[in-house]
């Protein structure tokens, strides 16, 4: 019934004004529900819509994989052999990137080498999975030089580490997929949710190349100091100044905004748990990823991995969650607590893949922006993302290479 039809009905059968009173109450929570609900399905169905892959990367993942099995070329190891030493040269500029998407990449190691003043110190070290290794290769092998930098691309398949390293990764992957499958199972019984919520139908929640970013310092041991990049990022300032950065002893350098709606600990943590409680202050705002500089050898000298383990072993056994979402972020805060240096604000503007992104009206503080990070589910090689922010991510794709323009991308 509508409004309309509850007078008509009182009027017709001289109920009383608390019957009437009664009835409107209930017609408008019934309403208020209803819209509630219809709000969490649009939501629900935008983020799902998001996690597709579209037709044009599915179709330049196998024009490179074909590429790489018919062309000498493009299964070339990375980098060539002149270059090898240049892999554990502490004296260069490391930069690590961990994704399975090849446009991604390729967007991140040709903007990061365009802003930066001297390339030639820039080695990139994309790590990726099995599947995605050809195609992979195949696009650096037959691009890398246009940057003018040293590309490695190495599969997790082609890591040794030992027995230990293993059962550790395997150990942490499964504690990651337990807190996902009860994450995603009472996924649909929320309708107060927020966003960190939400992050549990992102893929990456379950990726071993997402959750790898802990393990840095087995990654590379013989390096002292890697900035990780995200695939989700695109670079407009020269990265030289976060090598000379002064991290005061902390392991970790990453940006901290003084205000953050949405991203406060509150926001992550529940604090009604006493552990939570007893070590964090609700109102601290969360460092982000995106854009990061780890010093390793300090962080090889710490717990800060196991730390991060007993973390995710204490949400197995806590009686309720400890954290909303899914994913590295929520456990990281914690296992990095009192290791992080923040760095100038102005180094990342994230938010850009959000459903409701930050508007761009301020051209300064956009072309200011040492990198602009496309963090949330509305990705800027996919169709759903805002034409403008596409924009700002396509101009560091090639639109001229053969296979880009095959695939319509």
């Amino acid at each position: 019934k509508n409004f309309k039809d509850l007078v008509d009905d009182m009027t017709l059968n001289r109920q009383d004004i608390h019957s009437f009173a009664w009835k409107s109450k209930a017609m408008i929570a019934k309403m208020e529900y209803l819209v509630k609900q219809a709000k969490w399905e649009e939501t629900y169905n935008w983020y799902l819509s998001t996690r597709s892959t579209s037709r044009s990367l599915h179709c330049l993942a196998l024009n490179l994989a074909e590429e790489y099995a018919t062309n000498v070329e493009a299964r070339s190891l990375l980098p060539l052999p002149q270059h090898f030493h240049r892999l554990t040269d502490r004296s260069l500029q490391h930069v690590v990137v961990l994704t399975d998407n090849v446009l991604a990449a390729c967007a991140v190691v040709s903007s990061t080498a365009r802003a930066s003043r001297d390339p030639g110190r820039l080695v990139f070290h994309v790590i990726t999975d099995k599947k995605t290794y050809a195609p992979m290769n195949a696009w650096f092998a037959t691009n890398a030089a246009e940057t003018g930098a040293v590309v490695e691309v190495k599969g997790l398949h082609q890591y040794d580490w030992s027995g230990e390293v293993n059962v550790s990764i395997e150990k942490m992957m499964e504690v990651h997929r337990r807190i996902w499958r009860f994450k995603y199972a009472s996924l649909k019984t929320l309708m107060a949710f927020n966003d960190h919520e939400l992050s549990v139908l992102n893929p990456s929640s379950t990726s071993l190349l997402n959750h790898l970013r802990m393990y840095l310092p087995e990654l590379f041991p013989d390096l002292e100091k890697v900035v990780l990049l995200d695939d989700d990022v695109v670079v407009q300032r020269d990265l030289s100044s976060l090598w000379d950065l002064e991290m005061d002893r902390k392991v970790l350098g990453a940006v901290v905004h003084s205000e953050c709606p949405g991203r406060r600990y509150a926001d992550y943590f529940d604090f009604t748990d006493g552990i939570i409680s007893s070590m964090a202050d609700p109102e601290r705002c969360g460092w982000l990823f995106g854009v990061n500089v780890f010093d390793l050898e300090r962080w090889r000298r710490t717990n800060i991995t196991s730390s991060y383990h007993q973390w995710l072993q204490l949400y197995l056994k806590a009686s309720s969650p400890l954290w909303n979402g899914a994913g590295v972020l929520p456990p990281a805060l914690l296992a990095f607590h009192d290791q992080v240096h923040p760095i100038d604000p102005s180094w990342q503007l994230s938010g850009l893949g959000e459903r409701y992104p930050p508007r761009l009206d301020d051209r300064d503080a956009e072309a200011a922006a040492g990198v602009l990070h496309f963090s949330g589910p509305g990705k800027p090689w996919l169709e759903i993302a805002p034409e403008e922010l596409r924009n700002l991510w396509s101009r560091y794709v090639d639109s001229s290479n053969e296979h880009i323009r095959r695939c319509g991308i």
